[in-house]
């Protein structure tokens, strides 16, 4: 009776020794699967909705709502401008649509520097920021920089002409006029993915008044050519000016007039011979 006493109680030990371990185990599994999970909840990025294109666009085209979607987008990396709801996008419906300006590929985030406002068109004066005005120069294939000019690119503009000097009178100069302006057309193109060279007749900038001004009375008064700025060039070119002495080298000679010594004299008849004698002038 004992020794079965003695085997129950071993078997009972035995039991309750593998379910504790058990217990353990799988309280130790739960620890490890909550660790994971916070870990993960932890590792989420916040996300808000922004608006791709479904489909490659290129300027000119009018944006509909089937071209757009909502994806989900990490907080901390919209891009500047983007669109994040349907009612900024199109405020009108679609009886207002915006307009490409620039080419975008399908998936690409839509961004307010690459539309139009609803309503408006491709054109000149959706390029035109506040207190700016357009202006059209004349080029040729020289002062054009061959036609490799594009809308969107930025130009130095030099100005040959005779201007007048006191001391050297009329003398040819080239001056630098006005560094790093823009072009927003070019002929009647304002598309900046064209990539073909384009010999142009005209090239049009966007300026203040004070600079129009002074570009119209430049290309007036002599002969414009313009000088293409890299595109990640940020420097902005100082006093720049040259005439054809500076050119050559040749140095500017001052010459000193000294006034003549006064000499008087006196004529005095000796015999049938007049002589002069040097006297005193202050006399």
């Amino acid at each position: 009776m004992r020794l079965v006493f003695g085997l129950v109680l071993l078997l009972g030990l035995g039991l309750a020794g593998g379910a504790v371990y058990m217990a353990q185990q799988y309280i130790t599994a739960n620890e490890q699967e909550l660790a994971q999970e916070r870990a993960a909840r932890a590792s989420i990025v916040p996300t808000t909705d922004v608006f791709i294109l479904t489909r490659p666009m290129r300027y000119g085209e009018r944006l509909r709502r089937k071209d757009v979607k909502a994806v989900k987008w990490p907080v901390n990396a919209v891009p500047e401008g983007a669109f994040q709801k349907e009612a900024a996008l199109f405020p009108e419906g679609e009886k207002e649509l915006r307009t490409i300006l620039r080419a975008m590929e399908r998936g690409e985030a839509l961004l307010k520097v690459k539309v139009t406002d609803p309503g408006d068109d491709a054109g000149v004066s959706s390029r035109l920021g506040a207190g700016m005005r357009a202006f059209a120069l004349r080029v040729d294939v020289a002062s054009g920089v061959s036609g490799f000019l594009r809308p969107g690119d930025r130009v130095d503009v030099y100005w040959t002409g005779r201007t007048e000097n006191a001391s050297a009178g009329s003398n040819e100069v080239t001056r630098l006029i006005e560094p790093g302006i823009k072009l927003i057309a070019v002929d009647q193109s304002a598309d900046e993915d064209r990539s073909n060279p384009t010999v142009a007749r005209t090239v049009t900038v966007e300026a203040t008044p004070l600079q129009v001004a002074a570009l119209a009375q430049a290309q007036a008064t002599g002969r414009l050519q313009l000088s293409l700025v890299g595109a990640e060039d940020e420097t902005v070119s100082g006093e720049v000016e040259i005439d054809q002495r500076l050119l050559l080298g040749i140095e500017e000679r001052i010459v000193e007039v000294k006034e003549k010594e006064k000499v008087c004299t006196v004529k005095t008849r000796r015999g049938a011979e007049v002589v002069e004698i040097p006297i005193d002038c202050s006399n």
